[in-house]
């Protein structure tokens, strides 16, 4: 009975090894399938950052181009946390707008995401250390979770803010959407989403360097199941019209 229990158990830990890596495999691979920046375009003066959302399939882009009749400029990149290096990529959002900077300056508008992968990333590949995920027996997201989006929170407001000094005159912040069951998303994380999507809100309400137009675009009624792919994660063709449409609203009564 000893026997078996310890095979039992050696069994279980290696299956969750097993599926550590086979997702830390498929992060990798979101990553190198995202689609090229974009650093001369119609209009350098307007510039998208952030993670896969964008960079997976780079649909949300082709539908602005379509409606804008011009390029903008493009440094979203999968994996992408707002700061810092992850198991995915070194390339986080503050390096984004440094290279779009180093690019091309000035910068009039930005229309970007972030923070999800801070969550998503610990949550599916590291074993979740920050108890984000939300199961039945849990009555409320953790407070360690809650710290974690906290700690994004503060980054995001000083990246932000650091925009405004710079000059940006419009900051355009796509937040996310609930994520469904699939080969790494998990309906367990959408209290964080919600509680991520609270705190990316005030740090655009919040963000105080410069008076620029900022606003939240919260994704969270339009899209559904079906707009999402079978990894449970990244928008399908349907879903990225969405989220282009809703970007646009705001985008098109711009200069551009």
């Amino acid at each position: 009975m000893r026997m078996r229990l310890i095979r039992s158990r050696f069994r279980s830990r290696t299956t969750l090894v097993s599926l550590s890596v086979l997702i830390f495999v498929f992060l990798g691979a979101c990553s190198l399938l995202s689609v090229p920046n974009i650093i001369s375009a119609g209009n350098n003066k307007i510039v998208n950052l952030g993670d896969s959302i964008f960079a997976l399939s780079g649909k949300i882009s082709d539908y602005l181009h379509s409606y804008a009749g011009k390029t903008f400029r493009r440094y979203a990149t999968s994996g992408a946390e707002i700061k810092g290096a992850n198991i995915v990529t070194s390339f986080d959002i503050y390096d984004q707008y440094a290279k779009a900077k180093s690019d091309y300056t000035p910068i009039d508008t930005i229309f970007m995401d972030g923070g999800g992968n801070d969550i998503l990333i610990p949550a599916v590949a590291a074993f979740d250390p920050y108890n984000c995920r939300r199961d039945w027996w849990e009555s409320s997201l953790s407070s360690s979770c809650k710290a974690l989006i906290d700690d994004v929170y503060v980054d995001t407001v000083n990246l932000l803010n650091q925009m405004g000094r710079d000059g940006v005159q419009n900051i355009l912040f796509l937040g996310y959407y609930h994520i469904k069951n699939g080969l790494i998303g998990s309906t367990t994380l959408n209290d964080a989403v919600d509680y991520g999507d609270k705190r990316l809100a005030a740090a655009v309400a919040n963000a105080t360097a410069a008076n620029n137009y900022r606003v939240f675009i919260d994704p969270r009624p339009y899209i559904g199941s079906s707009d999402i792919i079978i990894d449970g994660v990244h928008p399908a063709d349907s879903g990225s019209k969405k989220l282009a449409d809703l970007i646009w609203a705001k985008l098109r009564v711009l200069p551009y």
